[in-house]
């Protein structure tokens, strides 16, 4: 199993839910998910926790990986998108933060995409760990 992969969420408004992502300790993108509604699906992040992650084709995003193993949710992908809208449940990857319009999102999410799934050849599964900072300071 590769690496661990990390999010660490460092803001939640009604905008989504932005974090930074790293795999094997080293920060590599930022990330979206949509904001914080009790874990329902489509339209909540997903809970701070360890996950497992595998591999899969989906129709609709083609090669990418899955978080399995969310109570009550299923098909949780990492995609392309830029604003919470585009998430459906799922995390965007970008490699900045930024705006479409008056939207706040993630940018790039082309080429971080890519660079995730160049990055994770030849994986197939990896565990998924996400913090939101609050806890992390609280913990300190």
């Amino acid at each position: 199993m590769k690496s661990l992969v990390r999010i660490v969420r460092v803001e939640s408004s009604a905008d989504g839910t932005f974090g930074v992502l790293s795999v094997a300790g080293r920060a590599f993108c930022v990330c979206l998910e949509p904001p914080a509604a009790g874990n329902r699906p489509f339209v909540s992040c997903i809970p701070a926790g360890i996950y497992k992650c595998g591999r899969v084709l989906s129709p609709r995003h083609g090669r990418t990986f899955e978080v399995k193993r969310v109570p009550g949710r299923e098909d949780i992908l990492f995609h392309r998108g830029n604003v919470a809208e585009h998430t459906a449940g799922c995390i965007l990857l970008g490699r900045r933060f930024g705006a479409l319009g008056s939207v706040r999102g993630v940018l790039a999410s082309d080429d971080a995409m890519d660079e995730f799934l160049a990055m994770m050849e030849g994986t197939d599964e990896f565990r998924l760990q996400v913090e939101d900072v609050n806890q992390l300071l609280e913990a300190a």
